[in-house]
């Protein structure tokens, strides 16, 4: 989903109108609008998307107000912040890139690297260490 995707329905859910929303937060309709439809890139300047996150409803700190920090970087074709910071990603980052030119991967080939990347980043133990415990 693109950034202008998600603030439409983002939108959506509070059960606005585009005008409706923009009157109530003093937003240009026309300029909303091309956000929506990916005309427009998001801001750069982030108090104004963290304003924006929470005209949209996010909470700061939540997975949803990261996902919306995230996809405006991505919208404009940055790598996102917390990436840029975390020098051992970094690093890795060109192989992986590399690695995923051209790859024309099912979208099950996708979803199953996101799981493994998912369970290889979480804190949870993993289950070899479970069964080194329980024998």
């Amino acid at each position: 989903m693109s950034f202008g995707e998600l603030v439409k329905n983002l939108r959506i859910a509070q059960r606005k109108t585009l005008r409706q929303f923009c009157l109530e937060h003093g937003l240009d309709p026309s300029n909303w609008s091309k956000i929506e439809r990916n005309i427009n890139p998001p801001p750069r300047d982030e108090g104004m998307l963290e304003k924006w996150a929470r005209l949209l409803g996010l909470g700061p700190g939540t997975e949803e107000w990261r996902d919306f920090m995230y996809r405006a970087d991505v919208s404009r074709g940055n790598i996102p912040r917390e990436i840029m910071s975390d020098e051992r990603l970094l690093a890795k980052l060109p192989v992986f890139l590399r690695t995923v030119r051209g790859a024309e991967l099912s979208e099950e080939q996708l979803n199953n690297f996101i799981t493994k990347v998912r369970e290889a980043h979480s804190p949870e133990e993993s289950p070899e260490q479970s069964a080194g415990r329980s024998g």
